[in-house]
Parts: structure tokens; C-alpha cells; sequence
């Protein structure tokens, strides 16, 4: 009854201190994406399971799901999450575990990124992705200091996520421990780095990388495919090039909302990966320039609500934003780059829209915990008289 009428209070205080920008933004991408998912996958559902609305039907439910988890975040305050950091990545580590156990994970296309859970398969790679934002927060906040002047201060973190890296590799999964080395040095940098320490640490990283693809023949494959996907268009150029063919054909104003000739079996996980090339056929360049708009809207609000968060000396709710901005906004890039052949191909969902139950629901979580930094932080410094407050107001 307790957690009900706490429940009750906090949405009533939602209503009072939001981000508009960023609920349009969020509810937007939401909509748009489940309405590209239903296109993209209604010939899918009635091959495999005789059902066309059996993918968006999950969808909605996954949704809804992540609407509910978000509604529950919303109640927590930020000092259960800065508290709570450290064991919630060990969490992490845990359920990297788990999911490369006989038995336990679930092998898709090659690869045992998923666990079972209640009827859904999660991809626990996505639960690691916020438990490392809410890690890097709490470790820059406490340890900002020797954040700034020292090397060891930065190599730190960076071992636990050597960690996480190792065993994402092991499923395999390249992308996502590419995005959360991405989150640890983008909030490190924004604590106060220094920028000749960075930029040392990330050529390490790249050069790191560089060899991991060189000496993985399929990683190696995508690039040299990436780089003239005509070569072998039949092949390792497949996937791209049925990209390409999407954008072309989709123009300045599309073919139209459910007329899209490349989801039907020749775009491999339209309603997923490439969910963004079916946007770009369907809803031609308009719908390409709309998209990211909003996706360039959300992360400006998620860094705006992170320097208000700083500004008003909430440093671990303002690297918590700055966090999933540097996440949300890494991993859009990524997804679009790879659909119009700009990156090689990574298996990176678009953030809020592409199918998916445990990325969904994490994402949504993401979400509601920048409402609920903007919200403590607007409460807060509402109750400064105004003619005090305008160094905060952003």
C-alpha cells in the first residue's frame, strides 16, 4: 500500500517537473518504431507461426512491459541507485555468466547472448549496458579527483570492464562490448579526464579492437565486405547491399507505409538490425531526417537534464544522464551508420524501436531514470527564489 500511494505521489510530481521536449522526443520513437516493426515483420509472423500480428503483438507487450518497469523506476530516488552501483555491475558480471552455461543460455543465429526468462528470451548484454552507466556514475562521482590527475584513476574501472569485454566475447558479442567501453571512457572524459590520458587510453583501445577483427575471420569478413559490399553482393555483402537497395528505393518520400519490397525476405532482420532501412524505403528521406531529429532531440535533453542535475551539485544523477546519452546516442549512430554502409555490420538494435523484449524493457528503464533525475533536480531548485536560480536554469 506503502509503495502504491509512493507510487501515486511521484506521478503526480512528474506531472509538475518533466522535460517536454523529452517526453515527445521518447513517446515519438516509441510509436514511430512499433509502427515500422509491425510493417516489418507482418509477412514474417504469418510464415513461421501462421500468425501476421504474432511480432507485433509481442512488441506491444514488450511495450508495455518496459512502460511498467518504467513507471516503477520512476518511484525510486537516485540515492538507492548510487548505493547500489557496485553490486548491480557484479550483477552484470554474474548474468555474463550465466548466459555462456550449457543450458542456461540461449544460442540465436550463432551466437548465446540470451537467458530465459518468464516466457522472454533478455539479452543480457542490454542489463550490463545500464548497470555499467549507473557503475560509472557512482565511481566518478566518489573518485572524481583522482579521476583528473591520475592515469591509475582511469585504468581502474576500466579492469572490472576488461571483465564484462572478456565474457561478451566469449558469446560472441563485439558491439556491445564496444558500447560499454564507449559509456566507461565518454563518462571518465566527462568527469574531468585528462584529455592527453584519454586520447592515449582510446588509441590502446582502437588498436585493441583493430587486432580483434584482424585475427577474427568473420569480424575481418564484415569490414573488407563493408568496404565494397558489390564485390560478393550474393554473400558478405548480402546484408548491406539489400540496405542500400532499401534507401534507394525509398527516395525523398518513400513507397509508402507497408509497401516495402526488400523486408519481404531479402533484408535480413528488417525487424530488427535493420529496421531503419525499412524506415528509409517506406518513409523515404523524410522519414530518415525525422528519425534521427528525434533521436538528436532525445540526447540533447538527456545532456541538458545532466548539466542542470551537475549545476545543482547532483554530480552522480548528472553523470547517470550524461551516461545514458553518451548510450543511447553511440548506439543510434552505430545502427543507422551500419543501415546506410557508412560502419561495417554489428548487431546493435535501434534504441526504443527495434523489436525486442529485454532491450526494450531495459531501454524504457533507461529512460524513466532521466524523467526521474530531472525531476529531483527541478523539485529542488524550483524552490530557490528565482532571482537565485538563473545560473542553474538551462
Amino acid at each position: 500500500m506503502k509503495l502504491i500511494q509512493e507510487g501515486l505521489e511521484t506521478l503526480s510530481e512528474l506531472r509538475t517537473y518533466y522535460d517536454g521536449f523529452l517526453a515527445i522526443a521518447s513517446i515519438s520513437i516509441l510509436i514511430i518504431g512499433f509502427v515500422m516493426v509491425t510493417s516489418a515483420s507482418l509477412h514474417l509472423g504469418d510464415k513461421m507461426v501462421s500468425n501476421p500480428f504474432h511480432y507485433p503483438l509481442r512488441q506491444l507487450i514488450h511495450i508495455c512491459l518496459g512502460l511498467g518497469v518504467g513507471a516503477f523506476i520512476l518511484t525510486i530516488n537516485m540515492e538507492f541507485w548510487e548505493k547500489s552501483g557496485q553490486w548491480l555491475f557484479l550483477l552484470g558480471l554474474i548474468l555474463l555468466v550465466m548466459v555462456l552455461i550449457p543450458g542456461v543460455g540461449v544460442k540465436v543465429n550463432g551466437s548465446i547472448r540470451w537467458i530465459q526468462l518468464i516466457g522472454f528470451r533478455v539479452q543480457v548484454s542490454e542489463i550490463v549496458k545500464l548497470f555499467s552507466v549507473i557503475y560509472m556514475a557512482g565511481y566518478v562521482t566518489r573518485h572524481q579527483e583522482v579521476v583528473k590527475v591520475s592515469a591509475y584513476g582511469i585504468v581502474k574501472p576500466l579492469m572490472l570492464f576488461s571483465l564484462a569485454c572478456f565474457l561478451l566475447l566469449l558469446e560472441p558479442d563485439f558491439g556491445s562490448a564496444v558500447v560499454i567501453l564507449t559509456i566507461a571512457m565518454g563518462v571518465m572524459f566527462l568527469g574531468g579526464a585528462r584529455l592527453w590520458q584519454f586520447m592515449i587510453l582510446g588509441v590502446l583501445l582502437v588498436s585493441l579492437a583493430a587486432l580483434l577483427c584482424y585475427f577474427s575471420e568473420y569480424r575481418w569478413a564484415r569490414i573488407t565486405s563493408f568496404i565494397d559490399p558489390w564485390a560478393d553482393p550474393l554473400d558478405k555483402g548480402f546484408q548491406l547491399v539489400q540496405a542500400l537497395i532499401a534507401f534507394g528505393q525509398g527516395e525523398w518520400l518513400g513507397v509508402g507505409l507497408g509497401s516495402s519490397i526488400q523486408k519481404l525476405f531479402y533484408l535480413p532482420e528488417a525487424h530488427t538490425d535493420f529496421l531503419f532501412s525499412v524506415i528509409a524505403e517506406e518513409l523515404g528521406l523524410v522519414g530518415v531526417v525525422s528519425v534521427i531529429g528525434l533521436f538528436t532531440v532525445f540526447i540533447w535533453r538527456a545532456f541538458v537534464i545532466g548539466e542542470k542535475a551537475e549545476k545543482a551539485g547532483y554530480l552522480f544523477s548528472a553523470f547517470i544522464a550524461y551516461g545514458l546519452a553518451i548510450w543511447f546516442g553511440f548506439q543510434a549512430f552505430v545502427n543507422i551508420g551500419v543501415n546506410m554502409g557508412v560502419l561495417p555490420t554489428k548487431g546493435l538494435t535501434l534504441p526504443l524501436m527495434s523489436y525486442g523484449g529485454g532491450s526494450m524493457i531495459v531501454m524504457c528503464a533507461g529512460v524513466a531514470l532521466l524523467f526521474r533525475i530531472n525531476m529531483e533536480t527541478e523539485k529542488i531548485t524550483s524552490s530557490i527564489p528565482k532571482g537565485k536560480r538563473e545560473w542553474i536554469n538551462v
